[in-house]
């Protein structure tokens, strides 16, 4: 079974018809990029999928339950993780502070005022820290941190309830292109280890052809292509989406 079932969904605002009949799947452990240009529609599917929109029509099937229309922290303690364009984090707390925050509202214990929180999943925390590379830094204020390092730990978040699904809105927007290949090369080895399914948007074609197992494509809020590297990077229509020419991906492996 998928772990994520998309089916016909649909979103208008006025008149614009920003997610058309969209549908798509994503199997367990996948790791799957959805592209396409600036007002495709990625954005809208992303956030229906979230929950800070509700679709006009259509199914959100996670695990098999229909999820469309649920609020975001509802989806978020089913077990669907969240990252996104402008990373930010709560810049007064400390690294690990922020971590476990994250820790703490998974255990449903946010509102357990009367405990004292900063022991609270403290292990936990460092082992997630540990694992994208941040422990060093956890007793650090996060404002002090490079964007790269709060990228860091922004996984690190999104992995705290243990997702069963991660969606990653432009992991590595704002990056370097060795900082941006270190962070797909650590997402990657990470939901691999833990059979994680990701679907991500990205604007960086060679972080696409270089990691995504399968890439789906949007254009004008519809879906013109589903593929792996080469058939998508062949795909005369994307192509055309993109360019408006017979023009090749820059970055793409051939």
């Amino acid at each position: 079974m998928s772990v994520l079932a998309i089916r016909s969904l649909s979103k208008t605002f006025g008149g614009v018809r920003a997610v058309n009949d969209v549908s798509f799947e994503i199997a367990q452990g996948e790791f799957l990029a959805m592209i396409g240009p600036n007002g495709a529609g990625k954005s809208t599917c992303f956030n229906m999928i979230n929950g800070q929109l509700e679709p006009d029509s259509g199914e959100i099937l996670f695990a098999g339950r229909d999820i469309a229309g649920l609020e975001a922290r509802e989806i978020w303690r089913l077990g669907v993780g969240r990252t996104f364009q402008v990373a930010a984090t709560f810049g007064s707390m400390t690294v690990i502070e922020n971590v476990q925050m994250a820790l703490i509202s998974h255990a449903h214990e946010i509102y357990h005022f009367w405990r004292a929180s900063a022991g609270l999943h403290r292990d936990r925390a460092l082992d997630l820290l540990e694992q994208v590379g941040m422990r060093e830094a956890a007793g650090r204020p996060s404002r002090e941190l490079a964007y790269g390092d709060v990228k860091r730990v922004e996984l690190a978040i999104a992995l705290a309830n243990e997702p069963r699904l991660l969606l990653m809105d432009e992991p590595t927007a704002g990056m370097a292109p060795r900082e941006r290949n270190d962070l797909i090369a650590l997402v990657k080895r990470l939901v691999v280890e833990r059979g994680i399914s990701v679907l991500f948007t990205e604007h960086s074609m060679d972080v696409v052809f270089a990691f995504a197992d399968r890439i789906i494509v949007l254009a004008r809020g519809r879906l013109i292509a589903d593929g792996d590297a080469a058939s998508i990077r062949d795909n005369a229509q994307v192509r055309e989406v993109y360019f408006g020419t017979g023009k090749t991906f820059a970055g793409a492996a051939p």
